[in-house]
Formats: C-alpha cells, structure tokens, sequence
C-alpha cells in the first residue's frame, strides 16, 4: 500500500497518538524497570535491617543470660564469705568448733596455724577480671587412724565453715612407735601433716 501527501493527512492524528503511545509505553517499562530494580534494593536492605536486628537480639539475650549466670555466681561467693576482706575469725571458731567435736567423739586431734593474708597468684594463672586474689595459708597437723580421717575433716571443713579453702598437699607418716604395730585401734596411729589456703576475692572498686 502507497501513502500519498493527501492520505497522511488522514492518519496523522491516529499515527501521532499511536507514536505517543508507544513512547508512554518505553518510559512505562523503563520506570518499571527502576520501580523493580529499587524495590530488590529495598528488600535487600531490608533482610540486611532484620539480620542485624536479629544478631543484636541474640547478642542482648546473650548478655543477659551471661548476666544472670554471673550475677548467680557472685551472690553465691557473697554467700559464702568469699568476697571480701578475709573471714580469720570465722575460720578460727569453725576450726575450734570442729575440734572440739573430734575430741568428744573420739575420733582424731589436730592443730592449725593460719599466717596473714597475701596476694596469690595460681598456677597456672586466672584471669580474675576486677577482682584480686589474696589467700591466707594454713597448715594443721594431725593424729589420725586411717586416711579416711583426713578426708572426713576437710569434707567436714568445706561443708561446716564458709569461704574457699584450697588444699594442697598432706604428707602421711607412721610414728617409731607404732611400726609393726597392726593394731590401728591405737590412738595417733599416724602422723599428717597438710597445707593450703584460705582464698578471698576483693573488688579493685571497693573502697579500702
């Protein structure tokens, strides 16, 4: 089909608005182009928002678990007389008092010396964050019928006075007089002779 000069006239109109139309149509698909485009940026930051949102969550549920189990800790070492100044008196009447109630049963003897309080430093080293580290050593000798004895007293120690008592070493020995003797009915039957610490915490913030 030929168009002539006369027949554009006729079309020009339609042509115009269909030239209109098509070019509404191209800024139509590229606006939704860009419309689509944003909108995978925007989802995008938004999954990242909630991410971090989320890791912020874990990390405060974190910390607050880490919190309660700390605070849990701390109240139970208060409890106990662990932090602190040292607790000497304490230990001094607990001692006397479990003493006193091996000598009425009959069942062992011991003596005791506990020096002042210095710092300690373990082995192999802790980190105790805020808090120093001090520790009065003691040492007790006994007279005991078996080792059972002297599992019983430090049981009995752990279980009847507060603090933190750290037991290091004990040395077992038998007397001149009772080698060769099988009778273990026989009063300081064996020799012991043990050390340790008495170990408290104090909070470098705490006023001396």
């Amino acid at each position: 089909m030929i168009f002539s000069h006369s027949d554009f006239r006729h079309v020009r109109w339609s042509l115009l608005i269909f030239l209109l139309t098509l070019g509404a149509g191209g800024a139509l698909i590229v606006a939704s182009g860009n419309f689509i485009e944003q909108a995978q940026r925007g989802q995008q930051e938004a999954r990242r928002q909630l991410g971090e949102a989320r890791a912020k969550l874990t990390t405060v549920e974190a910390d607050r678990e880490n919190m309660r189990t700390y605070t849990l800790e701390y109240n139970a070492l208060l409890k106990r007389n662990v932090i602190g100044n040292d607790q000497r008196l304490d230990w001094i009447e607990g001692l006397d008092a479990i003493h006193r109630q091996g000598k009425a049963t009959g069942m062992m003897d011991f003596r005791y010396a506990i020096v002042p309080q210095r710092a300690y430093t373990p082995a192999p080293a802790l980190d105790s964050g805020n808090f120093e580290l001090n520790r009065s050593d003691m040492t007790l000798q006994f007279d005991v019928l078996h080792e059972e004895q002297l599992m019983a007293f430090f049981d009995t120690v752990r279980g009847n006075i507060k603090g933190w008592f750290i037991l290091d070493k004990c040395a077992l020995e038998r007397p001149p007089t009772a080698q060769g003797n099988d009778d273990f009915d026989v009063a300081g039957q064996l020799k012991a002779e043990c050390a340790g610490g008495w170990v408290t915490l104090r909070n470098r913030s705490a006023p001396k």
